[in-house]
């Protein structure tokens, strides 16, 4: 069994499409699946969350943080990984992926210094280490910034 193929059990979902309130032969007329009275029952009843006046949980709760909707999403990765490829080949995002070292190039890709590295590599993505261009540059090879 794999997350992609659990799916909900006969019977547990229900189309959206349906159309209540038309009656008994429908299968959900007369009070349409809302019970007899009650606030519930009737138009207008309170929102999603309301607690009858009481201070409600998303209320109470404290608020921390905030989300900066100017971050990228760099994907980081140590030289050891660029072992991986021939010496003297071309190193790109793309060709990250394409190797599997990377799953997905986000909004860019930035080479750490950690590990060896011991081919000559003409390494072009977003940004580097200083370390990291130090040793590509070391071995013969270029780390231009795509």
């Amino acid at each position: 069994m794999k997350l992609s193929n659990l799916r909900p059990a006969d019977g547990a979902t229900h189309n959206d499409n349906f159309r209540r309130g038309r009656g008994h032969g429908s299968g959900n007329g007369k009070t349409a699946g809302k019970g007899h009275k009650g606030q519930k029952a009737r138009s207008g009843a309170p929102r999603i969350g309301f607690e009858g006046g009481q201070m409600p949980l998303y209320r109470r709760l404290p608020k921390r943080g905030f989300t900066n909707i100017n971050t990228k999403n760099i994907v980081a990765i140590n030289l050891s990984a660029l072992e991986r490829f021939e010496d003297g080949s071309e190193v790109t995002a793309q060709t990250l992926l394409e190797a599997g070292i990377i799953k997905n190039a986000g909004d860019g890709v930035k080479i750490l210094g950690g590990g060896e590295l011991t081919k000559k590599l003409n390494v072009k993505v977003q940004a580097y280490s200083e370390s990291a261009k130090a040793k590509i540059v070391e071995l013969g090879g270029t780390a231009e910034e795509a």
